[in-house]
């Protein structure tokens, strides 16, 4: 009977050990990419070619990334990072993009750079069904959950920008007359589509409009033009070379109206300073993300943790750069997806958690500007804040601004 008994006991004790186990194995769900140690992310930048600076949002997300291994990684698992440059070429994204899905076998493709290698890719990651996630691009198309339900972006669209810099002026000048020169490709109409949408009624205010190409030397012949018109506030939707050649011929023919330079082109060092900081006085644009140059953070917890992130993990990083900022913002909310996933790190389940953040705030974004998404909206980051040039820094101003448009 003892024995008996004993045997009873033990082969319980087995039952529950194989019953709870089988839980436990049945509550991890993984897709190719993850493991029960791993997490693989994949990922494409320009490293090289025409917009190799943005090389450096990749290297800040190698770093964060490395930071969170150090520390135990996420749920247990590590990130495998994979990064290869696509040169800023939509058949060369293509190729890379295809080698981390079908050799790598990557869970996700994670900050892809760019609006020609993300529209390149973008069809065939949403066939595939592996998630195309918070790319790096303003344009407004990533925000299409019903036909692309495996793409999201992350920044501020163009048009939630516009949205904002019409609302503004529609407060501050209601009778101004606009002058607008726009670059003749996706993200200059962008930006006018969003600024049109934003007037409705008042889109007369917009007395004049000037495309350029970018193969354009100069566009001086297009300011001097819009000069002409009589226009008082001029908006600058010019990538940052343009943007600097118009603030110097703006001073040279002696025409102030309000100036609004696009987020893309507020770069102090990139564009503010070439064109002369004399020149650029009382320019106006948005941000979104604290400015690592602008000593009122020095003491901000938030920025803390990022200067001491980069002292430890990315000493060659630089903290004026604005893709630095970027990239450990964009990494931060990726780690923030997988840790939602728990357990089930399924291609499905990363795209339901990131379209569940509530109110999720990086270390470097602005403080008040929160990250929030859902099945129907696939845009994180909504919000701006107005900011004026002024003596060698921008400074900001007035409230916290949602690029939505109330229905």
């Amino acid at each position: 009977m003892h024995s008996c008994q004993q045997l009873r006991i033990a082969a319980l004790a087995t039952a529950v050990i194989a019953f709870t186990s089988g839980t436990a194995l049945a509550q991890k769900k993984y897709d190719t990419g993850a493991t029960d140690t791993e997490i693989k992310i994949g990922n494409i930048m320009p490293y090289s070619g025409p917009a190799s600076a943005y090389g450096v949002i990749g290297k800040t997300e190698e770093a964060y990334f490395n930071k969170i291994n150090n520390e135990g990684g996420i749920n247990g698992r590590k990130i495998k990072f994979v990064t290869y440059d696509d040169g800023y070429s939509p058949p060369k994204a293509v190729e890379q993009v295809r080698k981390l899905v079908e050799s790598d076998e990557v869970l996700v493709v994670f900050n892809p750079l760019g609006t020609p290698s993300n529209s390149a890719i973008q069809k065939y990651l949403n066939s595939k069904k592996v998630p195309q996630l918070f790319v790096a691009t303003g344009a407004t198309k990533w925000n299409d959950p019903k036909d692309f339900p495996w793409t999201m972006g992350w920044q501020p669209s163009y048009q939630s920008e516009a949205h904002i810099y019409a609302k503004y002026l529609m407060k501050e000048k209601p009778v101004g007359k606009i002058a607008v020169l726009f670059q003749n490709d996706d993200f200059g109409k962008d930006y006018l589509k969003g600024l049109k949408d934003a007037l409705g009624a008042k889109t007369s205010m917009i007395i004049a409009e000037e495309s350029y190409e970018t193969s354009e030397p100069s566009i001086d012949g297009h300011i001097v033009k819009l000069k002409a018109t009589g226009a008082d506030v001029f908006l600058s939707i010019t990538t940052p070379k343009f943007a600097a050649q118009a603030i110097k011929k703006l001073a040279e023919i002696d025409w102030h109206p309000m100036h609004i330079v696009s987020n893309v082109s507020s770069s102090v060092g990139g564009v503010i300073k070439p064109a002369g900081f004399e020149n650029s006085q009382g320019i106006l644009s948005a941000a979104y993300a604290k400015d690592g140059a602008d000593s009122q953070w020095d003491n901000d917890p938030g920025m803390k943790k990022f200067f001491d992130f980069l002292a430890k993990y990315y000493p060659d990083g630089n903290k004026l750069d604005g893709s630095v900022v970027y990239g450990y913002g964009a990494a931060q909310t990726m780690v923030k997806v997988l840790q939602m996933c728990g357990d089930d790190l399924t291609r499905a389940n990363v795209m339901k958690q990131a379209a569940s953040l509530k109110d999720f705030e990086p270390d470097t974004l602005l403080p008040g500007i929160k990250i929030n998404t859902s099945p129907t909206d696939f845009a994180p980051i909504e919000q701006l804040q107005m900011m004026r040039f002024k003596g060698e820094k921008w400074d900001l101003f007035g409230d916290i601004l949602s690029g939505e448009l109330s229905n």
